[in-house]
């Protein structure tokens, strides 16, 4: 198949471009900048230039693929809400092309807050008003019922890691990584024991590949490899990492010490990946979070 894919250039995308092109996809990867479509072209892939702000752009994209892997977003959380509705006129545009064609369109979500306290199954769906800026999934819902799209979404959890040119990166524990180095504690809210879902990268990238290849129009599929890591257990790795102390916050401290992500320090956020993985032969095999900061050589900064 050739497949479109956003976010190409990026921490996870570009995984997913190495993974389709090594099981013999062809790739057209969409590049916002110069340095964007070199990283695109020493993969493999044939750059296709644009951003997801240009509307004209995904629609060229889109309509020259079998089918579309949307990774891109802007994650500057400073503009969450206005980068939600950019995401949301992207998921429409390549929509829009792809209506009653039977191509697969992938969109990307997450397993934060789908069901705090309760493990996330992929059954549950997300309420159209449940206040999160990111709609992705009700925009490919709305898709499919409004084109007829083959439209599936992809929650990856909250910690997405692995090792990248620039250092190990891990989504939310990147985070929790640079505040503890910029503060000189590593902390973590209460008693630690509400859980944070992490997956490498690499087993990321294998479950968009299968669900491009063979999944279900409008399944919700996991991107979730540890289903709930203690995030006092993520704290001590990171305390023990860089030899700092490790400590408790009260709830009340959350957003002074954590800022944006102090919501979600605090919060139980377990998932389940076993559907995903009986629909798709899905089977995580990389190593874990914690094993990753213990092993990693470097950290990107931020």
């Amino acid at each position: 198949m050739r497949i479109f894919v956003t976010g190409a250039s990026g921490f996870i995308g570009s995984a997913v471009v190495r993974e389709l092109l090594g099981a013999g996809h062809h790739v057209l990867g969409l590049a916002r900048s110069d340095e964007a479509a070199k990283t695109v072209a020493a993969a493999g892939a044939e750059v296709h230039h644009g951003s997801l702000e240009d509307i004209e752009s995904l629609r060229s994209g889109a309509a020259q693929s079998d089918g579309v892997a949307h990774l891109g977003f802007n994650h500057d959380f400073s503009k969450f809400a206005e980068n939600g509705q950019m995401d949301k006129r992207a998921i429409e545009a390549m929509g829009e092309v792809l209506a009653g064609s039977n191509r697969p369109l992938i969109v990307t979500s997450g397993t934060a807050m789908i069901a705090p306290g309760q493990v996330a199954t992929e059954d549950m769906r997300r309420p159209d008003d449940d206040g999160m800026p990111r709609v992705s999934e009700q925009t490919a819902d709305a898709i499919a019922k409004r084109h007829g799209v083959r439209s599936m979404a992809i929650r990856l959890a909250p910690a997405v890691h692995g090792e990248s040119e620039q250092g190990f990166k891990a989504g939310f524990g990147s985070a929790l990584i640079q505040i503890a180095r910029d503060k000189g504690v590593s902390a973590y809210i209460g008693d630690g024991r509400n859980r944070w879902t992490t997956v490498h990268r690499l087993d990321a990238a294998r479950l968009y590949r299968l669900a491009l290849e063979k999944g279900t129009a409008g399944a919700i599929y996991h991107g979730v490899g540890e289903d709930g890591v203690p995030v006092k257990d993520i704290a001590a790795a990171i305390g023990k990492r860089f030899g700092l102390p490790v400590v408790s916050k009260p709830q009340e401290e959350a957003t002074n010490h954590f800022g944006f992500y102090g919501m979600f320090v605090g919060i139980d956020m377990p998932a389940s990946n076993a559907k995903t993985r009986q629909e798709l032969g899905w089977q995580p095999k990389e190593i874990g979070l914690i094993a990753g900061i213990q092993k990693a050589q470097s950290f990107a900064s931020g």
